[in-house]
């Protein structure tokens, strides 16, 4: 059987974190589907087809195993379209564990047939918010070392 997974977000604007998620879930699943999403809760800085460009560009490396797309609603929806089996979730804190704890619940109890793979984010990568790595950068600070460099590049493009 074909072990799929999802690994959905805005990616506004795709990190090294979620870069490091994506190449640790390639290695335990046969294919991957990147689900980005709008959020009505947040203020895009990057438009929906600007991050599944940089998206793609970023994971250009897994293409035979990741597939970029866009989707609209709840994730677990997106999971269950897509036959997927997992869905990965990332943790950097306890109170993302607190948090992603409770929408695994959730969505065990709508989908009892898709499993949350957690991963948990590396040491150096745990402070990395896309929230934190945009006011950086507006703040004229150095985001290099949170982005990939033609992430970096299009962020700072996009604030001038």
């Amino acid at each position: 059987m074909t072990r799929v997974a999802a690994f959905t977000g805005t990616f506004d604007p795709p990190t090294l974190g979620h870069l490091d998620l994506i190449r640790r879930a390639v290695g335990l699943v046969d294919r991957l589907l990147v689900g980005i999403s709008t959020n009505s809760l947040k203020a895009p800085l990057f438009s929906l087809e600007e991050r599944v460009d940089l998206v793609r560009r970023e994971v250009s490396a897994w293409s035979s195993v990741v597939e970029v797309r866009t989707y609209q609603g709840l994730a677990v929806d997106f999971a269950r379209q897509a036959e997927a089996q997992f869905v990965v979730r990332g943790l950097r804190s306890g109170t993302d564990l607190d948090y992603e704890s409770q929408m695994a619940t959730m969505n065990g109890m709508m989908a009892p047939d898709i499993d949350t793979i957690f991963l948990v984010a590396a040491p150096a990568l745990r402070p990395i918010a896309s929230s934190l790595v945009k006011d950086v950068a507006r703040g004229g600070g150095a985001i290099e070392q949170f982005v990939p460099p033609a992430v970096a590049q299009a962020i700072r493009a996009k604030l001038r």
